[in-house]
Formats: C-alpha cells, structure tokens, sequence
C-alpha cells in the first residue's frame, strides 16, 4: 500500500492523473494477507487520495458548466459526472477528516464541496472540529480556514475576532494579523484597543516583518493617535520595556535609516514616526531619516519633524 500511493505521487507529479487514479482504485480492492491496524491506515489515505482526485475532476467539470452558463450550455452529462465526482469525493474526503492528523488539503477540498451545494452548517461544524479538536494537534491553519469561511459568510466581528485570537496566540507572526490589529483598532472596548497595539508590536519582533509597510504605517498611526491623546500612555510604555534594548539595532540603526530611505520612501517615513515617538528626536534612524526629508522638500518630513519635537517631552516619558 505504501509503495501504491508513492507510485501514484509520481504519476501526479508527471502529469498522469487518470492513471495515478487507477492505481489508487485497484489498491482499494487489496487483501494481502492479516489485515493489520497500518493498513487501515494506509488504505484510509489511499481513499484520500482518490477522493482528492475526485474532487479535481469535480473542478474540471464545474469549471466547463460555469463557463458555458451565461451561453445556455446545457450538458446533463457533464452535470451528472459533476454530481457523481462530488459524491464520490465527499464520502472519501470525509472519512479521512475523522482521524486526528493534519488534513489541510483534504479539509480546503471537502469545505469548498460542501460550500458550493450550500451545505453551510456541515462546512462550520467541519471547520470547528478541525481547528477547537483537543485531538487534532494544533495547527494554525486550521484557525485560518475558519476565519476565511466565516469571513465568506459574513460573520460578526466578534466571530471574526475570536478566531484570529487563537491564531495570533500560535502564530503571531501570521500576515492575518493585519486584518487582526484593524478589526481590534476600530473597537469601542479599550480592552481590545490595547490587545491590538500588543498584537502589531508582536509581528513586528519578526524579521519577516521588518519592511512590511501595513505594519509599520498601523504602529504608528496607534502611536500618534496616544501620544496627541495623552491618554494610554502606559500601553506604548509596556510594550516598549520589553523591546528597548534590542529594537533600536534591530529596526532603527543608521543603516536601515539610510537603506531604508534609498529603497522605499514610505516606509522609512512610517518608521522614523515610530523612531521618533519610542527614542524621541535624538533617535539615529529618525535623525537621519527627517533630514533628508526636509532636504528633499517633502512637507510631510517637515511636519513629522515638528510633531516629535512639539511631544518630545512625552515621547521622553515612553523611552525613559
């Protein structure tokens, strides 16, 4: 069975599809002597796999009755293989999902079959258990794909909030924390607020994240919205404790100022506005940074360079 299915991962990969099929098809009808608890296994992902193929040709054949629908194609065999392709394809996909592993391929296929037939509530429960499961070990895109489907539904902010939680607690790198931190932004309760400024602080620990321009432009729209507000200034402090000795060489060095400014105008501008608020005017990277704005006759250089100065006593108070 073990040596069936990496044959048939060659076939795929050389493009043999129905053949890679027919292998998986006669593997299923193999009885080799004691049928021992592996092979239950290994014909259970046999079956998987035939299901996914199944959910191809499924594709295949959706795809050609959308493409001709605005025309009046009508073809009842087409949408009877299409039928026949889900059918045999849900039972497949679906006995696979029962088992505690990672199943994302195989979870994506069924959810979007279950999708397309308008059987909502199967897919939610599907998702649920695959990502809320105590014995599915945890997977940060199975939070992923239930925040993409509820997101699909038009689920409640609340919904929406509670599953890039899970997600951002797993992986707070993750690049749906974007999505994250504006949902918690917008929020009336400051408990959220808070959580997320934590939450762009935290991706911005990464190296991934050092150039992305969201990130850096939502730190400090955040960051100026306190400091002109003066309140929650404690926020900005707790944040920044823990970071101070080592994000100034990490993200605001004379060298990333100039590298910076070289390659991406924007960006060093959103970060010299974090710079200056976090390390104040003194700040190398902002120092840099304004003046060369100004140099270039940018108004909003100018205008950032007297912002930091006008709040510098409490940009002072935040860097200690």
């Amino acid at each position: 069975l073990q040596v069936c299915l990496e044959h048939t991962f060659h076939l795929l990969c050389n493009g043999l599809i129905d053949e890679a099929y027919q292998n998986l098809s006669m593997a299923e009808s193999w009885r080799l002597g004691e049928y021992a608890a592996i092979q239950d296994k290994e014909k259970k992902l046999i079956q998987a796999y035939r299901g996914l193929l199944d959910y191809y040709s499924w594709c295949k054949q959706k795809n050609i009755l959308l493409e001709h629908g605005q025309d009046g194609f009508e073809d009842l065999s087409v949408e009877q293989e299409m039928h026949n392709c889900f059918r045999k394809a849900a039972v497949n996909l679906q006995e696979i999902i029962k088992i505690p592993g990672v199943w994302d391929l195989f979870v994506k296929c069924y959810v979007d079959l279950l999708e397309f037939y308008g059987d909502h509530n199967e897919a939610r429960q599907v998702l649920n258990e695959y990502a809320y499961n105590s014995k599915f070990p945890a997977n940060p895109n199975a939070h992923v794909y239930l925040y993409q489907f509820l997101k699909r539904q038009g689920e409640s902010k609340k919904s929406l909030i509670s599953a890039l939680k899970i997600l951002h607690d797993i992986v707070p790198s993750h690049e749906l924390m974007i999505d994250f931190n504006t949902m918690l932004q917008k929020s009336k309760k400051r408990k959220k607020r808070r959580l997320g400024l934590e939450v762009i602080f935290a991706a911005l620990d990464y190296a991934g994240w050092k150039e992305n321009m969201k990130a850096w432009s939502c730190l400090a729209r955040q960051l100026k919205q306190i400091i002109i507000s003066e309140k929650h200034l404690e926020w900005i402090k707790q944040e920044w404790n823990s970071r101070k000795d080592w994000w100034p060489a990490f993200h605001f060095s004379r060298y990333l100022a100039k590298k910076n400014w070289q390659e991406n105008e924007n960006l060093s501008y959103e970060k010299a506005v974090v710079a200056g608020i976090l390390l104040g005017k003194g700040c190398k990277y902002f120092k840099h940074v304004s003046h060369q704005g100004c140099k270039a006759q940018l108004k909003r250089f100018r205008m950032l360079k007297r912002f930091v100065n006008k709040h510098n006593r409490v940009c002072l108070r935040i860097s200690g």
